[in-house]
């Protein structure tokens, strides 16, 4: 579904991604991993059309996305929940769900509405509080349901447990695996690398802006490279 091929990425011409290259099937979620700086929220954005990318192709669904604009690519099928949740503070929980259906012109909103109410109902709780005074796990909620108020066919998650209270990331985790067992494909970039190994099937270890390993969780969870650095072991 998604390919991204030799990326080189960065700002003001200086790289901070040098030649990654990783996939992500149809109803497969796949994670990409590493510490701070390794270039994973930067890939995120260029996949989305953020920002431009000086080399390599991204492709989805077969179609070369490359120079498409975040509008564009959004329409095609690819929605992420941003780092920080970044939901708009002073709009209610319902417009801000609103906003997120805003591509589905020709589906009634009505009835997705009532599905992310179902699948978070704490949001259907607070359906007219204005979301800046929602907490910061109530705000990751409805970053989530404002993502998938698309149907989106690929949803990208940039750091979803970042912030959040702990006895709320079980909670995040638990939505996550069942957006996966919904059949959505899921691109996860996750500080808790331990969360984002149960909740993937492959992962990426990013190191200083290129792909240090790759294979499925069970085994870099298995790996003593990835125990030390990454799972306290």
């Amino acid at each position: 579904m998604l390919e991204a091929q030799d990326l080189v990425l960065g700002y003001n011409n200086a790289p901070v991604v040098h030649g990654v290259s990783f996939t992500v099937a149809d109803s497969e979620c796949v994670s990409l991993v590493g510490p701070n700086g390794a270039g994973k929220s930067t890939i995120l954005k260029a996949i989305c059309g953020l920002i431009p990318i000086m080399s390599g192709r991204v492709l989805f669904d077969g179609r070369d996305i490359t120079k498409c604009a975040g509008h564009e690519v959004a329409e095609l099928g690819i929605a992420m929940c941003p780092e920080g949740r970044q939901v708009f503070p002073e709009m209610t929980v319902m417009e801000n769900l609103m906003l997120g259906g805003y591509t589905r012109r020709k589906s009634p909103l009505k009835a997705r509405i009532d599905e992310m109410l179902a699948m978070f109902p704490r949001l259907r709780e607070r359906s007219s509080q204005m979301a800046g005074t929602l907490s910061g796990g109530e705000q990751e909620m409805l970053a989530i349901a404002r993502a998938l108020m698309a149907s989106p066919k690929l949803c990208i998650f940039d750091e979803p447990s970042l912030g959040i209270a702990p006895k709320v990331v079980g909670e995040i985790e638990e939505t996550l695996q069942k957006i996966k067992r919904s059949g959505m494909s899921i691109l996860l970039v996750e500080q808790s690398v331990s969360m984002a190994l149960r909740v993937a099937e492959r992962a990426y270890v990013l190191e200083a802006g290129v792909v240090a390993l790759e294979g499925s969780s069970a085994e870099l969870a298995g790996n003593k490279k990835v125990q030390a650095a990454y799972l306290g072991f």
